[in-house]
């Protein structure tokens, strides 16, 4: 609810958005042609949407496969690229193949970009087309993102960014544009859910995506399943916390994560925000001090 709030009190700025629109589509027109790195979220739904308006069949949409990609953000773009006619193609990356990927640093992002813009770079050689590009907005670079590097690397557009967008910006427009994503709740890879240093499997993986798919069929919304050994974190947007603690609601969310392969299920008091494993590289108050200190 908050978000949709914020959206609508972004209205009043829809003036200077629909000029960053503008701004957009004339700057992705005057590509040759373009490739458009899709993954079924609101920032690359709009990108894919205008290369397709401003370039039409000299746009080419992808969306890469690999077990970190689950099988709901795959249904979301076959209906979406199927709904406008986007040109599109499905293909395969192997980041799991790389043991710097599995090892699951703080960099892990870097490796899995690095890989999907290496395919992108192989398959726009190969169709011969100009350039590649990727959903990145304003907002973005204010977080933490290793895999911008790997964009900056293979001289990734992001045209987003240069127009000067920012999420809510994005959904407004998309709104607008009548794109179903527009209100689309964030959705990064099923890797995201492991804590830093838990070794990227193909297991895990799919436990999360079966405890992820059980909140989805409750009726949730915006959530994460965040995996700790054998106990499942669930984060839960805080205007849906209330639905999530009720008794009956609490014990068949127990029961549905523990029928997809957990051991032990807890709610966190404090839901889902985005990126919250990000929270264990922040030192904790006072240790920088103490580390100047040697004590």
């Amino acid at each position: 609810m908050k978000e949709l709030v914020h959206i609508r009190t972004s209205e009043r700025v829809s003036l200077s958005a629909q000029e960053k629109e503008s701004v957009l589509l004339s700057r992705l027109a005057e590509l040759p042609s373009l490739l458009v790195a899709l993954s079924g979220g609101a920032d690359s739904a709009y990108l894919a949407w205008a290369a397709h308006r401003a370039l039409g069949g000299r746009a080419l949409s992808v969306t890469a496969l690999s077990p970190s990609y689950s099988a709901h953000d795959r249904a979301v773009v076959e209906e979406f690229v199927g709904k406008y006619g986007v040109r599109h193609e499905f293909i395969e990356t192997h980041e799991m193949d790389n043991p710097a990927y599995r090892a699951n640093a703080s960099d892990r992002c870097y490796f899995c970009k690095d890989e999907l813009f290496s395919v992108l770079d192989e398959l726009a050689r190969l169709q011969g087309v100009a350039a590649v590009a990727y959903g990145v907005n304003s907002d973005d670079t204010l977080d933490f993102r290793p895999g911008h590097r790997a964009a900056t690397e293979h001289q990734v557009l992001a045209p987003l960014l240069d127009a000067g967008l920012r999420k809510a910006e994005i959904r407004l427009l998309s709104r607008r544009a009548g794109l179903p994503t527009w209100d689309r709740p964030a959705s990064a890879c099923l890797a995201s859910r492991l804590p830093y240093g838990t070794e990227v499997t193909t297991e895990r993986l799919a436990l999360v995506e079966r405890g992820e798919a059980a909140l989805r069929e409750l009726g949730f919304r915006q959530f994460r399943v965040r995996i700790h050994d054998n106990l499942a974190r669930v984060e839960i947007a805080p205007d849906e916390m209330p639905r999530a603690f009720q008794p009956q609601m609490s014990a068949t969310i127990a029961d549905r994560l523990k029928a997809a392969g957990f051991t032990y299920v807890s709610l966190d008091l404090e839901g889902y925000r985005q990126g919250s494993l990000n929270e264990t590289l922040i030192p904790p108050r006072g240790a920088s001090a103490k580390a100047a200190s040697g004590t």
